[in-house]
């Protein structure tokens, strides 16, 4: 592909911050990174996967909202985490955090625990203990 012919259908999946580095080649012949802010086809592909996501936190958002899960639950989901990424974060096994995003189990945890997962997700404790869903 020449440098020219490297797609630039930008969609604002990369919210205009980022490019995709693309390799192509230029006038001598010679193999060049290019940015790229996407293609149609990437762009639908991506559209629909974040529909799905958002579609995920919405349902989470009932389930915290119905107090059948923490918001552990939706923070998680939200930013894409699953338990052995959170279990990272916060140093707890990941049983305990499987534990810890029943509703039941959430409103025993202290704050030195809520803390772990508030800096995980990069928001307040107050937040967490509000059950606010950014």
């Amino acid at each position: 592909m020449k440098k020219q012919e490297v797609p630039q259908d930008d969609a604002n999946m990369l919210e205009g911050k980022f490019t995709e580095p693309c390799y192509a080649v230029d006038e001598e012949g010679k193999y060049i990174k290019v940015g790229s802010v996407g293609w149609e086809p990437k762009n639908v592909i991506m559209q629909q996967a974040w529909d799905a996501v958002h579609e995920r936190v919405e349902e989470i958002r009932e389930q915290v909202e119905a107090n059948e899960l923490s918001p552990i639950a939706y923070y998680m989901e939200k930013q894409l985490m699953d338990l052995s990424v959170l279990s990272g974060y916060t140093g707890f096994f990941r049983w305990t955090v499987k534990r810890h995003l029943k509703m039941k189990n959430f409103i025993k945890l202290n704050d030195k625990k809520l803390e772990k997962y508030a800096d995980a997700f990069e928001i307040s404790i107050e937040t967490l203990k509000k059950k606010e869903l950014l």
